[in-house]
């Protein structure tokens, strides 16, 4: 119960602060810690795809085991010299490992841009939240960036690392989160990236398979709560989940597309490619960037009712596990 009260905490706390930028944040270094095994480990392994293979899986090996074994260690530390100390270092852990204020605030610089710079600012403001090349995106495309970002982060940003943190604490978190920065920072499929990320890309999409379909589902309960279509939403994430390259990324895209009755995916450029994508829903009306605000919304029912969600069943298993 420490453990649940703690997730309940640093939820709370991301609710209220999201993260500041002058703020020492444990995922900023986890991503250190990435470049700096990255560097190490291409000058320990021969530069061919075997090497490189066997690299990137002695990269996901180093960061798991030190990212989360410090985690564990600190813990068991703190929580042996009282659990108060021990469920506070827990909590603000657990704040750290949950993105939805943030990731709200950087959608919404987005519709700010659009509503009152200009196109070439919201352009900018884009640039910081999503991989593909944002330089010749028009409005339209702009506001389809910002809200797949959304939708897609839901999964990753908060109800992925709830559920883990619900189900193993911050160490459980904390092993979520490093491999999905490992598969941010190295999982590309170009010719840097393709053989040297392929290990914590594929951990990524094992580790992410439960919560994206999780994330799909609940945006399909909360939609009508929110004001947006929930028919709509459950119609195209049963037709259109699986419309992506990503064995994951789909679901939560195809229930938020749903919800707001509107066309996303389709042709991106990546690194100066451009990439044939399928597209996810129907266009049965042009992108807006009020848009935008509604996927916001959608993010934080989602957000909550996932906290809710593996609150109640976690300390039901706990109660259960006391009783027997």
């Amino acid at each position: 119960m420490w453990h649940l009260g703690a997730l309940v905490c640093g939820f709370v706390l991301d609710s209220l602060l999201g993260d500041p930028y002058a703020m020492p944040h444990i995922i900023r270094a986890v991503g250190a810690l990435i470049a700096t095994s990255e560097r190490v480990l291409r000058r320990l392994f021969p530069a061919s795809r075997a090497g490189e293979r066997v690299a990137g899986c002695v990269l996901v090996l180093v960061v798991c085991g030190i990212s989360t074994g410090l985690v564990w260690a600190l813990l068991r530390l703190a929580y042996g010299v009282g659990p108060w100390l021990g469920f506070a270092l827990e909590s603000v852990v657990c704040y750290q490992m949950i993105a939805a204020k943030q990731l709200r605030i950087e959608a919404l610089h987005v519709y700010d841009a659009l509503e009152r710079e200009g196109l070439q600012e919201a352009r900018k403001a884009v640039s910081m939240i999503v991989g593909r090349d944002t330089a010749n995106l028009d409005e339209a495309g702009v506001v389809r960036a910002a809200v797949e970002t959304v939708a897609e982060n839901a999964s990753d940003g908060v109800v992925a690392p709830v559920l883990f943190m619900a189900l193993g604490g911050a160490p459980a978190g904390m092993l979520y989160k490093a491999v999905n920065t490992m598969d941010s920072m190295v999982g590309y499929k170009n010719d840097r990236y393709r053989f040297f990320g392929a290990v914590a890309a594929r951990v990524d999409d094992v580790l992410n398979f439960v919560p994206a379909r999780l994330t799909g589902v609940l945006m399909c309960v909360v939609a009508p709560l929110a004001g947006l279509d929930g028919a709509g939403a459950w119609r195209i994430f049963c037709r259109d989940r699986k419309c992506h390259a990503s064995p994951n990324s789909a679901h939560p895209e195809a229930a938020c597309a749903g919800a707001l009755g509107v066309q996303l995916a389709g042709p991106a450029s990546y690194f100066g490619v451009m990439h044939d994508k399928p597209t996810i829903g129907d266009d049965l009306r042009r992108i807006e960037a009020q848009d935008i605000v509604r996927s916001c919304r959608l993010l934080t029912l989602t957000s909550w009712v996932a906290l809710l969600l593996c609150v109640v069943v976690g300390t039901g298993v706990v109660v259960t596990l006391g009783v027997r």
